[in-house]
């Protein structure tokens, strides 16, 4: 072999209020609800950057961006994202693809599914075909179901050259 390959997994949940904007994967979402959050509250982009810091065994979002940091306030979690694909490009580590589902009642995701995936493919940097969005409802069970919540899973593989 002359790579090293690298899984990784990450989630994250937030509560929903009429008061925020919704965004997910860097595109702003046409919703009643919004994230409640430090940060814009993207819950996609915050599952993929625990999925990328989890494959690389380097701890979580909260290490890198903490919610008691005041520069954190209000981030765009794209620029978060940018910040930990520096870190990537620098030791020559290269994302293989993305499957990503979020967890949420409404809005429908239909419409926008295209432009997520063009996008979290712009900010990895990776062709649009290996990257995969999936939009899921919980049947109207628990926060999620009771749209109180909304939920991203995202796992990732990671490739680098053997050192």
């Amino acid at each position: 072999m002359t790579s090293d390959f690298r899984v990784g997994q990450g989630f994250d949940i937030h509560q929903l209020s009429p008061e925020h904007e919704l965004f997910l994967g860097g595109i702003q979402i046409d919703s009643p609800l919004g994230c409640i959050a430090h940060s814009d509250g993207d819950v996609l982009i915050h599952a993929l950057i625990d999925a990328i810091l989890g494959a690389m065994a380097w701890g979580d979002i909260g290490d890198h961006f903490p919610s008691s940091d005041t520069q954190y306030k209000g981030a765009d979690s794209a620029k978060l994202l940018a910040g930990v694909m520096e870190k990537l490009k620098a030791q020559g580590i290269k994302v293989v693809n993305v499957d990503s589902t979020v967890f949420l009642e409404t809005p429908k995701m239909t419409p926008y599914k295209l432009r997520i995936r063009e996008r979290l493919a712009e900010l990895l940097a990776i062709p649009v075909g290996q990257v995969s969005f999936k939009a899921k409802t919980m049947e109207k069970l628990g926060a999620i179901g009771h749209r109180e919540a909304i939920g991203a899973s995202v796992t990732i593989l990671v490739t680098s050259p053997l050192l």
